[in-house]
């Protein structure tokens, strides 16, 4: 395994190390220590390495990720796995607001909370969330699945076009377009995996459904005081 101590090296340097490396490198397994909240750690990596980061982190880690595994023993900041396209993001915390958004793909876990507007706009990422999200969370979700196993905030997925919510706990005020579904065998089972693959121990017989009542799709004066 490749130590980095970032009370020594620099954020820079550790991304251009893990930047520089070839396809058939045989350093596939790093650890970071000592972080402090540093920001954008191991950011745009497209390797399928594993990175584990013993500490604390601040905004976008794990950003733009693309086949990398990646492992924060903390709690991270603003936009952990931002626009991640494939891989893995693993919180072993809390979150801060914007968790995975715009998510193209792969597999982010929160295993505390997370908070305000978790998958925003969200493009095909799942997340699961082992605790509660805040406000406005899956708002503008395109495609995807939010899991989220405590309590969510006001407005949840609003405006949200196809993506899937799924939610163990209470939930607050709905958003625009956003409403309950029927939690049918296939979506349980389909639940169920999403479950396996985070390593949440959770029931999903437990669980309720969200989406979109498809009624902002195209623009209706009937509609209108809800866009």
């Amino acid at each position: 395994m490749t130590a980095v101590d970032l009370s020594t090296s620099s954020v820079r340097e550790l991304n251009a190390r893990l930047h520089a490396l070839a396809a058939d490198t045989n350093e596939t397994a790093w650890r970071v220590t000592r972080p402090k909240g540093a920001h954008a750690i191991a950011a745009g990596l497209t390797f399928p390495v594993s990175v584990e980061i013993d500490g604390h982190v601040g905004y976008y880690c794990g950003g733009m990720n693309q086949a990398a595994a990646l492992t924060i023993n903390g709690h991270c900041g603003t936009g952990v796995g931002e626009n991640m396209m494939s891989g893995s993001v693993r919180v072993r915390g809390n979150a801060s607001q914007c968790a995975g958004a715009s998510g193209h793909g792969g597999l982010l876990v929160i295993e505390g909370d997370a908070g305000p507007r978790c998958g925003i706009s969200m493009k095909g990422v799942d997340i699961v969330v082992g605790g509660s999200v805040g406000h406005m969370s899956a708002f503008m979700a395109q495609s995807g699945n939010l899991v989220v196993c405590g309590d969510a905030g006001e407005d949840l997925g609003d405006s949200i076009y196809e993506a899937a919510i799924y939610v163990g706990g209470r939930t607050g005020r709905l958003g625009a377009d956003c409403v309950e579904k029927e939690m049918t065998p296939e979506h349980r089972s389909r639940l169920a995996a999403l479950l396996e693959r985070a390593e949440i121990d959770a029931d999903p017989s437990a669980f309720r459904r969200f989406g979109s009542a498809r009624r902002l799709y195209h623009f209706t004066v009937d509609n209108a005081d809800a866009y």
